[in-house]
């Protein structure tokens, strides 16, 4: 077992944030699975997938109901740690076409109180692609800041901050193989982690990461207890 794979279990008190660069923009990568843009006072999300416990009891799987209220706590948290002019949620922010209407009242306060004294904007997504316009904020397919383009589904394009893929990275500790989030990265695009509390991943080992990060040198910024750890794609399972 390597020290670098022992400290995700061990972490020394450190920094809840790394950095990021995207296309010569430098961005700061919170250990929540966010990204901000100092300069623009820009913070982003991705795949919140809220109300995904209610949408599995319809069907009759039943989960614990508490996913909005942690995914919106986390979000609170990092908003506060930031103070961000401007938030982008980037797809995938509710789980189904109708997540929406099931949000309970204290849920879309919390939302309204987020937004309040900043520019937010919905990024619609596969889950969501119909978002209405009582959620507060605008709508929009995709969004252009200066070089950088955000988007629900990657393309693999220069300057390009997705989500959608939910990376996670699988790397040895104790002996054992452990799965995180982690942001996806190669200098000039990112795929960023699934933000919301019951969201899965896929493994950044997985065909469709290839095709969006055409060499097998990109990072893996895997989410650790108290710190992020870059580590290349091809050293993780």
């Amino acid at each position: 077992m390597t020290a670098r794979a022992q400290s995700l279990h061990h972490e020394p008190p450190a920094a809840r944030v790394a950095t990021v660069i995207v296309a010569d923009v430098t961005l700061v990568a919170d250990l929540s699975g966010a990204l901000f843009w100092e300069d623009e006072r820009l913070l982003v999300v991705s795949d919140l997938h809220l109300e995904k416990g209610s949408s599995f009891a319809k069907r009759g799987v039943l989960l614990p109901p508490y996913d909005t209220v942690a995914t919106l706590g986390r979000l609170a948290a990092v908003i506060a740690r930031h103070d961000p002019r401007t938030v982008i949620a980037l797809g995938d922010s509710f789980h189904d076409r109708d997540a929406h209407e099931r949000l309970s009242a204290p849920d879309r306060d919390a939302i309204a109180g987020l937004q309040m004294r900043r520019d937010w904007i919905w990024i619609s997504g596969n889950h969501d692609p119909s978002l209405p316009a009582d959620l507060g904020g605008v709508v929009a397919s995709e969004v252009a800041v200066g070089r950088i383009a955000f988007r629900h589904e990657p393309t693999g394009a220069s300057g390009e901050i997705a989500g959608h893929l939910h990376p996670k990275a699988r790397v040895a500790t104790r002996g054992r193989s452990m799965e995180r989030r982690c942001f996806a990265c190669d200098g000039e695009r990112a795929v960023m982690p699934a933000f919301g509390a019951y969201t899965g991943g896929l493994s950044i080992r997985d065909a469709a990461f290839a095709k969006i990060f055409q060499t097998p040198g990109f990072m893996a910024h895997v989410l650790g207890d108290n710190r992020l750890h870059a580590i290349a794609a091809s050293r993780c399972y």
